[in-house]
C-alpha cells in the first residue's frame, strides 16, 4: 500500500508566550499543500519486524530516529504488525518549516491503520501522533486548521487557495529551529491569525505576521531577498513558513522566478 504525505506552510505565526517546559505557545495556520513524498509498505518475508528503504532527498543521522520508524514503534506498541517492507521517496526539502518528517510519521500511522485494519479511530491516531511531534496531529486530518499551544490543538477552518499560483523557494541552508526561538521575544497579536485569514487575500501583507521572520532576516539576508523578490514578482502575499529557511507567495497567474540553480522551487502547477 502507497500513500503520498504533503508538505504544510504556516499562514502566519505569533509566538504569544513561553511555557514553563521550556516550549513556547503559539498561534497559526496550517494549510496543506501538494509538495509530496511517496511512503510504501508491503509484506515480507523477513526475520526481523521491518526493513527500511529511502530514496530522494539523503536523510542524515541515524535511520531509527526517522520519525517513519517511530511512527511504526509507536503502533507496534498497541496493535501486532507482521513483518513489512518501508520505502520513502523524500522530496519535501528538511529544515525548511514545511513539516515533511511530521508529515511522513503521521502518514505511516494512517498507512498501518489502513493496511491492518487495527479499526483504531481518527482521534486514536491523533493522540497517538501527537506523542511524535507537535504539529504530527495536523496531518491526520490534512485540512486547513488554526492550531494554538504548541501547534497541538487544532481547530479545523474553511480555507481555498487552489486559484491562486503557489511558489515555494527554499534556499540552499537552513536555519535550526533552537536558534529561530533563541531569537524570539513573545508577543500576544492585536488581532488573531483566526481573523485575519478571514479577510482577502490583498489585505494579508500588512495583517498577517510570521515573528520568526524580523530576527531571521538579519542574521540570513539570502532569505529576506527571496521575498522582496517574490513581491517584486507580483505575489499577492509571501511569507517564510515556520521557523524555516523556505519562503512561499500566492499570486493570481504564473510567473517565472530566476533565482540560483542550487535553490529548491516547487510551485502548485507541478502538483
Amino acid at each position: 500500500m502507497i500513500c503520498f504525505p504533503n508538505a504544510k506552510i504556516n499562514l502566519g505565526l505569533n509566538i504569544v508566550s513561553k511555557r514553563s517546559d521550556g516550549y513556547h505557545n503559539l498561534e497559526t495556520i496550517f494549510y496543506p499543500i501538494g509538495l509530496k513524498d511517496a511512503l510504501e509498505i508491503t509484506p515480507a518475508k523477513l526475520d526481523v519486524p521491518f526493513r527500511f528503504m529511502q530514496s530522494g532527498i539523503p536523510i542524515q543521522g541515524n535511520p531509527d530516529d526517522n520519525l517513519v520508524i517511530k511512527a511504526y514503534n509507536l503502533f507496534a506498541e498497541h496493535i501486532n504488525i507482521s513483518p513489512i517492507d518501508i520505502h520513502l521517496l523524500k522530496a519535501i526539502p528538511f529544515g525548511a518549516g514545511l513539516g515533511g518528517g511530521s508529515s511522513d510519521a503521521a502518514f505511516m500511522l494512517n498507512l498501518l491503520n489502513k493496511t491492518f485494519s487495527s479499526g483504531l479511530s481518527v482521534e486514536d491516531i491523533s493522540n497517538m501522533a501527537a506523542k511524535i511531534g507537535a504539529d504530527c496531529p495536523f496531518f491526520i486530518y490534512n485540512k486547513p486548521a488554526f492550531a494554538t499551544g504548541i501547534g497541538d490543538k487544532l481547530e479545523l477552518i474553511e480555507l481555498n487557495l487552489s486559484n491562486y499560483y503557489f511558489v515555494l523557494v527554499k534556499p540552499d541552508f537552513s536555519v535550526p529551529t533552537k536558534d529561530a526561538y533563541s531569537m524570539i521575544t513573545p508577543t500576544i497579536p492585536e488581532l488573531s491569525l483566526k481573523e485575519i485569514v478571514k479577510k482577502p487575500i490583498s489585505e494579508w501583507k500588512n495583517l498577517m505576521i510570521n515573528d520568526f521572520e524580523l530576527p531571521v532576516f538579519k542574521k540570513y539576508p539570502k532569505i529576506k531577498k527571496i521575498k522582496e523578490q517574490l513581491y517584486d514578482l507580483g505575489a499577492i502575499y509571501s511569507s517564510m513558513s515556520g521557523s524555516g529557511s523556505s519562503v512561499y507567495a500566492f499570486f493570481e497567474h504564473p510567473v517565472e522566478v530566476s533565482l540560483p540553480d542550487n535553490y529548491f522551487i516547487w510551485t502548485n502547477a507541478e502538483s
